[in-house]
């Protein structure tokens, strides 16, 4: 089969609201030809109009092999896993948005030489607003801590200056479901453009995604508009079937997510994954009590990974997740956008 260039995948996908914004096209891509402005509810990248297989006839359809918006997308509750399991960090995460397990595996990690570097989401604690980051320090690490997934940002775009910039060789990505599809697809090809990135990618953790929303939309427009929060008011985010903003002053506010339909990315609306499933380690709040992150280890070498952390006495589990409210809210995120 012929491959697809950029024009098919803006056809199929950019043109019609599909995108998720992951970012994973702009990495793979050879010409450096497409790019994201993050902070914007675009439906996808920018391209300059060049491409090396539309333009000159050169294979490549690295853009369209990655995207995780062409064929069939997830639709499990659980997926497949080897342990489930309720952890905590047993170091002090400042900013820790559930257990701070996930910072305690990848802590771990850094400090063993396990990975070299880690892709994730960062953001500025005055604004909230959030970018990709590359970190390579465990100090960096822990002071960066928390999710921050609840906003939109092409996170796989930062995989080109790791992969070919930095070079580094073991990387762990963490991401929402979309991004861990690309990252997927990545790590499954046998295109040689797209290879490198596959082969660096050590470690996916995937976290539990409703959906993603606007930076702009949400803090600047709904947030600040009608509920009259300003960013710096705001400690954390959390989406469990509804937004629950914790305040600086330890009060909440609930927002119904029937009121931020225009906050949402439109290609959201087209996930049924809520768990990543097809990570190596899934996390998130749902299922453990409070302060305790779920853990869904998926893989031997997710399993690895949280094995040498629990052995290093820097993460602490323990089993009883209560998987009927995570396939409570999984069903409904695949009841909810099958009929989009």
């Amino acid at each position: 089969m012929a491959a697809k260039s950029y024009l098919d995948l803006k056809s199929e996908v950019w043109d019609t609201g599909s995108c998720s914004g992951c970012g994973a096209c702009v990495a793979v891509c050879p010409a450096d030809s497409l790019s994201f402005y993050e902070g914007e509810m675009v439906t996808g990248p920018t391209s300059n109009g060049y491409c090396k297989l539309a333009t000159d006839n050169v294979n490549c359809g690295a853009c369209y092999a990655v995207c995780p918006r062409t064929g069939n997308q997830p639709a499990e509750t659980l997926g497949t896993y080897l342990e489930l399991l309720s952890a905590k960090s047993t170091f002090e995460v400042p900013h820790k948005q559930s257990g701070g397990a996930v910072t305690a595996i990848l802590a771990n990690a850094l400090d063993e030489g396990l990975i070299d570097a880690i892709v994730t989401v960062t953001e500025d604690r005055w604004t909230l607003k959030p970018s990709s980051v590359i970190i390579t320090k465990t100090d960096v690490l822990i002071q960066q801590a928390g999710s921050r997934y609840s906003w939109w940002v092409p996170l796989l775009a930062a995989l080109k200056v790791a992969v070919i910039g930095r070079k580094y060789k073991r990387i762990a990505v963490i991401g929402v479901p979309c991004a861990v599809q690309a990252v997927s697809r990545m790590r499954d090809s046998d295109n040689d453009l797209i290879k490198p990135y596959g082969k660096a990618i050590r470690l996916v953790i995937g976290l539990f995604c409703t959906e993603t929303f606007d930076y702009n939309a949400l803090i600047l427009g709904k947030l600040k508009t009608h509920y009259k929060l300003e960013p710096h008011e705001i400690k954390k985010l959390n989406v469990k079937g509804k937004l629950e903003v914790l305040k600086q002053d330890g009060s909440t506010t609930i927002v119904p997510l029937a009121e931020l339909e225009t906050c949402i990315r439109k290609g959201c609306h087209l996930c049924t994954d809520l768990t990543a499933v097809l990570s190596d380690i899934s996390a998130g709040a749902i299922g453990s009590s409070s302060g305790s992150t779920t853990l869904i280890v998926r893989t031997p070498a997710g399993k690895g990974f949280v094995d040498r952390a629990v052995q290093n006495r820097k993460l602490d589990v323990s089993i009883g997740v209560d998987t009927a409210a995570i396939e409570k809210l999984a069903l409904a995120k695949i009841k909810r956008n099958s009929k989009k």
